[in-house]
């Protein structure tokens, strides 16, 4: 008679089988999407494969489906779409409950602050909640060039440019930019934004070893003839790792080349620099040495959105023919004000930065001394947890839900399953009673995950 189950083993061998199954109808239904149809095939609609007719055979979604049923398999609940109850800072309320809160990009705590909400709430009365069209043909208001103002001058550059996505800015700007005959060079970890930008572009596309400037000098000096407009595009702090390049050996390398260098700042600015300015203050560069600052207000800027700073030549071109603006909606105005309000508070109070950057080194050197596999997070504001495999990753952010400390967990196929990991993102406004019982709580589980 047949048994059940998979007696004899030990959890983590179990949940490796689990997993290596999950791998591998993951990669099935991959290989499935690419099938074609067979040649010569009858053109009658019912010679068409279901799954080219079907929402609920799409590859994509069977994915999704895949990787529930491997949480179920495992017994684990969904960690995602939590449902907040209030302000997500350094704490925040889930099903009645209180959280010590590390899944919040709220770096610098000023989503939720008083002044901040007060000057959207101003907006709102002054200007309404939306502009309702394209800010070229419907007009602007004057909160979108301070805001833009505001920006250019943290950066010391000639003007920026807002857009109503972050994501949407890298692939509007990378895309409409760059083309057919041109390069695109990435360091292999960048955003998926900057990927769907060069996609879009059209470009080619080539990827160089995480943070090798060396690794990039060789590539261009093999590619940077062939091709005629070259971008280098690089992150300020990398989100999944906590890391950063070396800024002047790339932009050493962009001028030998003559080549367009691009740095989205998402994570970095108003984390990195004494005063929150970036990855430029930082490494103490001028900002002409950058062609391309991209960064977001969804994070240190407590609002919503992305921008574009540079020289005016590249900051007009955009504002008038970049799709991504210029057939978007504007800006709406209590978001542009938030975001101004908040910019304006970071560069009063740059103490609220050098907060998140003790509490974020104090994060780091403890778990370190815990023996917490931190990868090569600088513990800025990113520090990753890396687990080794996704089943023990979600076990380990469960766990550590049930003690109340709230943390995501990146799971295969968002990363390869080797680089499974927990990742921790760190606020001004976390007490360093927090951190230390928030890591003394993850070395204890991470004994039983």
């Amino acid at each position: 008679m047949a048994r059940k189950g998979l007696p004899g083993l030990s959890a983590q061998i179990k949940d490796r089988l689990i997993q290596q199954a999950l791998e591998r109808r993951l990669r099935q239904a991959t290989q499935d999407s690419d099938l074609q149809l067979p040649t010569g095939a009858r053109s009658e609609a019912d010679s068409t494969p279901e799954q080219h007719w079907r929402f609920d055979l799409h590859p994509g979604y069977q994915q999704v489906r895949i990787i529930s049923e491997g949480a179920a398999r495992l017994d684990i609940e969904s960690p995602f779409f939590m449902l907040h109850e209030g302000i997500a800072g350094a704490r925040t309320r889930i099903g009645g409950r209180e959280f010590i809160n590390f899944a919040s990009y709220n770096y610098l705590g000023l989503s939720g602050h008083e002044e901040v909400c007060q000057a959207a709430k101003q907006a709102i009365d002054r200007f309404g909640t939306s502009v309702s069209a394209s800010r070229l043909v419907a007009g602007e208001r004057p909160i979108h060039r301070d805001l833009e103002e505001a920006i250019a001058a943290a950066y010391g550059s000639q003007g920026a440019l807002t857009f109503v996505s972050g994501h949407a800015t890298n692939v509007t700007t990378i895309g409409y930019l760059f083309g057919a005959r041109d390069l695109i060079v990435h360091d292999e970890l960048v955003h998926n934004s900057i990927l769907q930008g060069i996609s879009l572009s059209g470009a080619r596309r080539l990827p160089f070893a995480h943070n090798d400037w060396a690794a990039l000098d060789a590539l261009l000096a093999e590619q940077r003839t062939h091709f005629q407009r070259v971008l280098i595009a690089l992150e300020g702090i990398y989100s999944m790792d906590g890391d950063y390049p070396e800024l002047p050996r790339f932009i050493d390398i962009k001028r030998k080349y003559r080549a367009f260098l691009m740095v989205d700042e998402a994570h970095s600015f108003g984390v990195m620099g004494d005063n929150g300015l970036g990855i430029r203050e930082h490494f103490g560069v001028d900002s002409s040495d950058v062609d391309i600052w991209m960064g977001t207000l969804s994070k240190a800027l407590a609002g919503c959105g992305g921008y574009v700073a540079g020289e005016s030549a590249l900051v007009e071109h955009l504002r008038y023919l970049a799709p991504g603006f210029l057939y978007s909606v504007g800006m709406p105005p209590p978001v542009a004000a938030a975001s101004l309000a908040a910019l304006r508070c970071l560069q009063r109070e740059p103490q609220r930065v050098r907060t998140l950057q003790a509490r974020g080194q104090l994060f780091l050197r403890l778990a370190q001394a815990a023996g917490v596999d931190t990868g090569t997070s600088a513990g800025l504001a990113v520090i990753p947890a890396i687990t080794g495999g996704s089943a023990r990753a979600a076990r380990l952010a469960a766990a550590l839900f049930a003690r109340g400390i709230h943390v995501q967990p990146i799971v295969y196929p968002a990363v390869p399953e080797k680089a499974a990991r927990l990742r921790f993102f760190v606020s001004c406004e976390h007490s360093e009673e927090e951190v230390r019982e928030t890591v003394s709580a993850l070395a204890e589980e991470l004994q039983n995950a």
